[in-house]
């Protein structure tokens, strides 16, 4: 699904440089790549705190702890994505409340949020799922309105941009009063391990975030809050500082891939394809998903296995079915769209280095079985 071989071979130098950097002044911890990532992340996003972690769940888990929320505050988020966003939230004994996505980019559905708000909800994560920007402005308004947090899962989609309806744009994760995303190496921006950063404007919020990731310590020794230990280490913030000034490029050359797909696949009967947006940027594809209808899914994805094509079902299972996250204050009915794209969609190769003729070869191979 992902060629990071061939990713690496191009920058192959610069990422051997930069480990050896940290080899050398044996600074294995909170060394100076660390810092230097992240200012140049700071930088990139036009975000005035990023607080590198050890993984985007620790992220996600930290800022809600950075906000304060308590057992039992209610916090909507999306059915239908990975686990990590509704497993943080149980984490912390706060009370997930799952609702369905837009059928149109498969985010966070605006009028669903609306329906789920009670006394008790405190926050509202949106997911940016396989790249692709949520609503963010309606968010926020509607947030504003009621008083509540927004926390950006943003582990799929660094990089892409959020536009306003005064046509000015800002970076996804940026929005919210935090955002959170992972480095996990198949990531858009991926380390060579795990890895994650926490995103805010908020100087207080992000005084107390560098103090949770750290045990609680601002003064070595003096814990005065409860954390966690949660730090990037130095050979995976030197491999992010060598890839992050190739971030755009990377996300262009999904884009462009994308488009290939979209162009190869759109007008089949069978076949829903990404929409492809040349106007803005708000879609960096970490995936690319189709959807699959009226026709055999499971035997299409078997067909591309057997062809030696890598795909996936990106999510086979909704949150709300999910044994761990199972409660009988969902119904079947609340979740139309959701139950219906686990048994529609299937994400192809979606990578850096994909080539014409791996694309055709691909599409091919998409249209030859449901003819």
């Amino acid at each position: 699904m992902v060629d990071l071989k061939g990713q690496y071979d191009q920058i192959k130098e610069t990422v051997n440089a930069s480990i050896q950097e940290v080899l050398d002044n044996t600074a294995y911890i909170n060394g100076p790549q660390v810092h230097a990532f992240q200012k140049n992340l700071e930088e990139y996003l036009g975000c005035k705190h990023v607080i590198p972690c050890a993984n985007g769940t620790d992220a996600l888990q930290i800022a809600m702890m950075g906000l304060d929320l308590k057992p039992g505050d209610e916090v909507i988020t999306a059915d239908f994505t990975f686990a990590a966003t509704v497993e943080v939230i149980a984490l912390l004994q706060l009370t997930p409340v799952l609702v369905d996505v837009n059928l149109f980019n498969m985010n966070i559905d605006i009028d669903a949020i609306k329906k789920a708000i009670t006394p008790k909800t405190r926050a509202i994560v949106p997911v940016h799922l396989f790249g692709r920007a949520a609503n963010m402005e309606a968010i926020m308004e509607i947030a504003a309105q009621h008083n509540l947090y927004v926390i950006e899962d943003n582990a799929q989609a660094i990089g892409a941009n959020c536009k306003f309806s005064d046509g000015s744009k800002r970076k996804a994760g940026t929005i919210g009063h935090v955002g959170a995303t992972s480095f996990f190496p198949s990531k858009n921006l991926g380390a060579y391990g795990d890895g994650g950063a926490i995103f805010t404007n908020d100087d207080e919020l992000a005084h107390k975030l560098r103090g949770i990731v750290n045990h609680g310590m601002y003064v070595r020794y003096h814990h005065d809050v409860v954390g966690v230990n949660s730090r990037l280490d130095s050979v995976q913030a030197a491999v992010l500082n060598a890839k992050l000034p190739k971030l755009d490029e990377y996300n262009r050359a999904r884009q462009e891939a994308a488009r290939k797909y979209t162009k190869a696949l759109s007008g089949h009967k069978n076949i829903i394809a990404p929409e492809i947006c040349d106007v803005c940027d708000c879609h960096v594809f970490h995936q690319y998903t189709l959807r699959i209808v009226g026709a055999d899914r499971n035997g299409l994805m078997q067909h591309l296995l057997d062809k030696g094509i890598p795909c996936a079902i990106y999510y086979p299972i909704p949150l709300h079915a999910q044994k761990a996250y199972l409660d009988p204050r969902y119904k079947e009915e609340d979740f139309p769209v959701t139950n219906l794209l686990v048994n529609e969609v299937i994400s192809l190769p979606m990578h850096t280095e994909l080539d014409d003729e791996q694309i055709q070869f691909i599409t091919d191979s998409v249209l030859e079985f449901l003819k």
